[in-house]
């Protein structure tokens, strides 16, 4: 996990730290990311939300956190804020986007960070150098989309038809470091995290393009299958749309020193670094913790039964396979693919 030194010079402007949770597995991920949150961010000046979707025609259920002793650690002991939002696009039937939605709820002309819960913080976040005027995203990614069929277009058209759909600048968005029709070419982040000036402008933005990819796609999608990269297809064309970019933020911080966007437990263990297992059973030991997160199966028996030391035996993090889904097999043919 590389370092940084903390910043001088000018002040860090206050900011708001966003999740989103609902019953189920998402809970107990944001208990683990408050934990590690308030760890390293003690004295944080902004207000940190745990955004909570409501029932509603979108449900077949109600989505709300059901656990009380896990809301009461999230309010409580962590000082979150639950912050309820309406869905009136998405739900159930895509959950991935509850990002999108939950943003209208946050305090407007206030700057914010969002990340997703299955993530640590390792670092106080004050020290990151945010440009909360040119937003950017989790360069820790994958070419998951588009995925290109044999007769079909290509990275090239694929991505143009999406920024002249938006009247965007394509070439702007370029890397000339990779050659054309080679995915890391084109602006493509994980939405494990992203940022901006101000909630309510980014979310009507990522709506809007969410749903004019959704419903009315490009011909050039035709191939492309959108659940569930829905999310991950509009954040380039938001952040390009506010002037932001894969450069707007020193590499190194979030996914680095100051965060660590895991996505399963059976993951961390498997490759991350000593210091964010070290971390992750630190924040797990204290009794109140322990008890709520023993309610959740796969953190049961991955932190508190030693399932995760097993899956972190089977790896050289010196030496990992170049692809996720090597590591997931592994994991999977183990028995140790729980989430």
């Amino acid at each position: 996990m590389q370092k940084h030194k903390a910043k001088s010079g000018k002040k860090q402007k206050d900011f708001n730290v966003m999740i989103v949770a609902q019953a189920g597995r998402l809970t107990y991920e944001a208990v683990l990311f408050a934990a590690s949150f308030r760890r390293f961010n003690r004295n944080f000046k902004g207000q940190f939300f745990v955004a909570e979707p409501q029932p509603g025609a979108r449900w077949s259920r109600d989505p709300r956190i059901t656990d009380t002793e896990a809301r009461s650690l999230l309010t409580e002991d962590f000082g979150a804020t639950i912050l309820p939002f309406e869905n009136r696009h998405f739900g159930e039937s895509y959950p991935y986007g509850n990002k999108i939605e939950a943003l209208a709820s946050l305090p407007a002309d206030q700057p914010f960070v969002f990340f997703d819960t299955d993530t640590l913080i390792t670092g106080d976040l004050s020290d990151v150098p945010f440009d909360f005027d040119r937003p950017t995203a989790s360069l820790r990614v994958e070419g998951t989309w588009p995925q290109l069929e044999l007769y079909g277009p290509g990275y090239t058209a694929t991505w143009q038809s999406l920024y002249d759909k938006f009247g965007l600048d394509f070439k702007a968005s370029l890397d000339p470091r990779w050659p054309a029709e080679y995915w890391r070419h084109y602006l493509y982040f994980n939405a494990g995290f992203f940022y901006y000036r101000d909630p309510a402008a980014f979310g009507t933005r990522f709506t809007e393009y969410a749903l004019a990819i959704r419903d009315t796609p490009p011909a050039e999608l035709v191939c492309q299958s959108l659940d569930p990269w829905l999310d991950q297809v509009a954040l380039p064309l938001v952040i390009q749309s506010f002037g932001g970019g894969r450069d707007a933020l020193a590499p190194g911080w979030l996914d680095g020193s100051h965060s660590c966007h895991y996505r399963v437990l059976p993951l961390a263990y498997a490759r991350e670094d000593q210091a964010v297992v070290d971390l992750l059973e630190e924040i797990t030991t204290p009794n109140r913790i322990k008890k709520v997160l023993k309610a959740h199966e796969p953190i049961k028996r991955m932190i508190y039964q030693g399932k995760g030391a097993k899956a972190r035996a089977l790896f050289d993090r010196e030496n990992l396979p170049k692809r996720e889904q090597v590591i997931r097999n592994t994991l999977k043919r183990e028995n140790l693919w729980l989430r």
